[in-house]
């Protein structure tokens, strides 16, 4: 009766093991991979970049930023958005102002995965189809007027580089 109740117990195992949900891991690359957070879900966790998501719902680029990517994002703090001229924000974010605002965040957003160790200086193109300059001096790396203050918040579809100043075109 013993070897019954043993096969019984290794099948139920099996069982068990075989309806668990696995992860990816470099002993089992073939196991589905976890999801990471899109750009917009990895900024919406993080309380001191609320405003920069309460812009890209006004601006409806929701969807871009949860597309495929990849992107890297600077994205200006509540307190980069604090620094802007009384009344601007409110004002871009009014309905009216949409395509406006879609541009400002746009100009913080380019294509590809650029961590912080390959950030090079010389002029980017972002995806509102303009040029900002990345400069790197004295170890720290300015995006136009924003100094980079947190790097390498990684996404499933990019990264997220946190910035002091809301860069607006001229």
């Amino acid at each position: 009766m013993k070897p019954y109740i043993t096969i019984t117990t290794m099948a139920a195992a099996l069982a068990v093991a075989t309806l668990t949900p696995q992860h990816a891991t470099a002993a089992d690359p073939m196991a589905p991979a976890v999801t990471q957070a899109n750009i917009v879900a990895a900024a919406a966790s993080k309380p001191e970049l609320s405003t920069l998501v309460s812009a890209i719902k006004a601006a409806e680029l929701v969807t871009v930023l949860q597309g495929q990517g990849p992107f890297t994002v600077f994205a200006p703090t509540n307190a980069a958005f604090k620094k802007l001229p009384a009344g601007q924000l409110e004002d871009l974010l009014k309905p009216e102002n949409r395509e406006k605002l879609a541009a400002i965040l746009k100009g913080h957003v380019i294509e590809g995965r650029v961590k912080a160790a390959d950030i090079k200086a010389g002029e980017v193109k972002t995806l509102d189809g303009n040029e900002v300059e990345i400069a790197v001096r004295n170890g720290k790396v300015s995006f136009g007027d924003a100094t980079v203050v947190a790097t390498d918040l990684t996404t499933g579809n990019g990264i997220i580089h946190v910035i002091d100043t809301v860069v607006v075109e001229d």
